[in-house]
C-alpha cells in the first residue's frame, strides 16, 4: 500500500536556522517519534531504527537511510529510506523536504512531499487509517523540529529555549484515541 503525503508546515524562526536542522540527518532524526540513528556508514548512508509501542506489544524496525541530495542554496534535502521489522512487515519513504522563506524574516516554512509504500501487517489498516497516523506522527515531528530550529542561536540573540525531549517510542495507544475523537468528531460535524 502506497501513501502520498504533501505538507506545508509555518515555523516561527528564520530559514536559516531551520535548514541547519533539516540538513542534519541526525537532528531530523532526533524529531521525529521513535525514530534513532544508530550508525552512519558514510556521507550520504545511516542505519537506524524506529520503535513502535502498541499497547503491550512492541515493534523496531531496522532499516538503511540514503542522502540522495542535500541541496544549500536551495535549502532541500531528498532521501530514501526502508526498513523492515521481524515480523514480517515492512516501508520504504521517498523524502523531498525544502525550507521556504516565510511572510517575515523571522518565520519559515517547512515543505515535504513523501511517498510512503507500506507492506505486510501494517498494511491492513488502509490508505486512510494511515493518512491520519501519519498527520498525527508529523505534527509532533513539527513541533520537535520547530523546538530543534528556535534553540538554535539566532539573528536576534535571545536566549535559547530548551528543545523537548522527544519521544522515544511512537505511542499507539495515544494515536488510536487521537483517531477514535477525531472519527467522532466528524459524525457530529466537529473537527477534532
Amino acid at each position: 500500500m502506497e501513501v502520498k503525503l504533501d505538507k506545508r508546515y509555518p515555523l516561527e524562526v528564520d530559514a536559516a536556522r531551520a535548514w541547519q536542522v533539516l540538513r542534519d540527518v541526525k537532528a531530523v532524526a532526533g524529531c521525529m517519534p521513535g525514530a534513532e540513528i544508530t550508525e552512519q556508514l558514510d556521507a550520504t548512508h545511516y542505519k537506524g531504527t524506529v520503535k513502535v509501542k502498541v499497547g503491550p506489544a512492541n515493534a523496531a524496525f531496522g532499516g538503511d537511510i540514503e542522502v540522495k541530495q542535500l541541496d544549500e542554496a536551495a535549502r532541500r534535502l531528498q532521501l530514501f529510506g526502508k526498513g523492515a521489522d521481524r515480523g514480517g512487515s515492512s516501508a520504504s519513504m521517498d523524502l523531498t523536504a525544502t525550507v521556504e522563506p516565510g511572510e517575515t524574516p523571522a518565520s519559515s516554512v517547512l515543505v515535504g512531499q513523501a511517498a510512503v509504500v507500506v507492506n505486510g501487517k501494517f498494511a491492513q489498516f488502509g490508505g486512510r487509517m494511515m493518512t491520519q497516523v501519519s498527520d498525527m506522527l508529523l505534527a509532533q515531528f513539527v513541533d520537535n523540529f520547530r523546538a530543534a530550529a528556535a534553540a538554535l542561536p539566532g539573528p536576534e540573540a535571545a536566549a535559547p529555549a530548551p528543545a523537548p525531549q522527544a519521544a522515544r517510542e511512537i505511542n499507539g495507544l495515544a494515536i488510536l484515541w487521537n483517531l477514535i475523537k477525531g472519527w467522532l468528531a466528524g459524525l457530529f460535524g466537529k473537527r477534532a
